[in-house]
C-alpha cells in the first residue's frame, strides 16, 4: 500500500504541472529545428521521405503483392507509423534528463516532466501522420469508418507504455551511461521482431506466442485492425489485451518508483 500511495503521489505531482508541461513541449518542438532553413517542417519531411523510399523499394522495385487483399503500401503504413512514434519517443526520452542537466539542480522544477515533454513533442508529429493514414486510405478508395476511431485507443496504449519505459530508462541513463546504447540496440532488434514489413499469419503458434510477448506487437496490429481488418480490440484478442495492460501497468509502476527513488541522487551524478 505504501508503494501504491507513493505512485499516486508521484502522478499527482506530474499532473499538477500540466500547464508547464504543455508550454515546455511547444518549446522543445521548436528547439529541435531552430536555425534550420525549413525549421519545424523537417519534423515531417524525414518520416515522409523514409515512407516514400520504402514504398518505392517494395511497391515499384520488388513489386510486392497486396497483403491480405490490401495494397502493400497501406498495410505497411499502418504498421510503420506507430513504430516511428514509439521508437522516436523512447530514444529521445531516455536521454531527456541527461540533455537537460542544468534543470536537475533547480528544486522548483519537477524532473519527472522531462520524459513526458519528449513524448508529447513527438506526439504532435504522430498526429499529423495519423491524418496521413486517413488521407492515403481515402485516396485508395477506403473511406473512414467507425473502426478507425479505435486508433486513438491504441495511441493511448502507446503513450502509457512509453511513460513507464521512459521514466525507467531516463533515470537509469544517469547512473549507467550505456543505457542509451542498450535502448538503441533493443529498438533495432524489436523493429525486425515486430510485424511491420512481414505478416505474422505464416508463423507457427509457438513462434507467434513468443512474438506476442513484445508489447509493440499489440500496438502495431491494433493500428492495422483499426484501418484494415476492422476488428474491435475486445473481440479479436481479449487475452492479449489483458496481457498488454498487465505488463504496461507493471512497467508504469516500476518506472515511476525507480524514478522517484533515484531522483534525489540525480544531481550527484551530473
Amino acid at each position: 500500500m505504501q508503494f501504491f500511495r507513493q505512485f499516486l503521489s508521484f502522478l499527482t505531482e506530474i499532473l499538477s504541472k500540466r500547464q508547464i508541461i504543455i508550454e515546455l513541449t511547444k518549446a522543445d518542438f521548436k528547439k529541435k529545428y531552430l536555425g534550420s532553413l525549413l525549421g519545424m517542417f523537417w519534423a515531417f519531411v524525414h518520416p515522409t521521405v523514409y515512407i516514400a523510399i520504402v514504398w518505392f523499394v517494395f511497391q515499384v522495385g520488388f513489386k510486392t503483392q497486396p497483403m491480405d487483399n490490401f495494397p502493400f503500401v497501406l498495410w505497411m503504413l499502418a504498421g510503420i507509423i506507430p513504430w516511428f512514434f514509439f521508437s522516436e519517443c523512447l530514444a529521445s526520452a531516455s536521454n531527456s534528463i541527461l540533455d537537460n542537466a542544468f534543470l536537475v539542480k533547480k528544486m522548483v522544477f519537477s524532473i519527472g516532466m522531462l520524459p513526458l515533454i519528449k513524448i508529447l513533442s513527438s506526439l504532435l508529429i504522430h498526429i499529423f501522420f495519423i491524418i496521413v493514414i486517413f488521407a492515403m486510405f481515402a485516396i485508395y478508395g477506403y473511406l473512414p469508418s467507425l473502426y478507425n476511431l479505435q486508433v486513438f485507443y491504441y495511441l493511448f496504449c502507446t503513450i502509457t507504455l512509453l511513460i513507464g519505459l521512459s521514466w525507467l530508462t531516463s533515470s537509469l541513463t544517469l547512473f549507467l551511461r550505456d543505457t542509451g546504447q542498450v535502448v538503441t540496440m533493443v529498438l533495432q532488434f524489436a523493429f525486425w521482431m515486430t510485424p511491420i514489413f512481414w505478416s505474422p499469419k505464416g508463423l507457427s503458434p509457438g513462434t507467434l506466442n513468443i512474438i506476442k510477448l513484445n508489447p509493440v506487437y499489440y500496438i502495431v496490429e491494433g493500428y492495422r485492425e483499426s484501418f484494415i481488418y476492422k476488428q474491435w480490440f475486445w473481440e479479436s484478442h481479449y487475452m492479449l489485451t489483458i496481457y498488454f495492460w498487465c505488463l504496461t501497468t507493471l512497467i508504469l509502476f516500476a518506472g515511476a518508483m525507480v524514478f522517484k527513488r533515484l531522483r534525489p541522487h540525480f544531481a550527484d551524478v551530473l
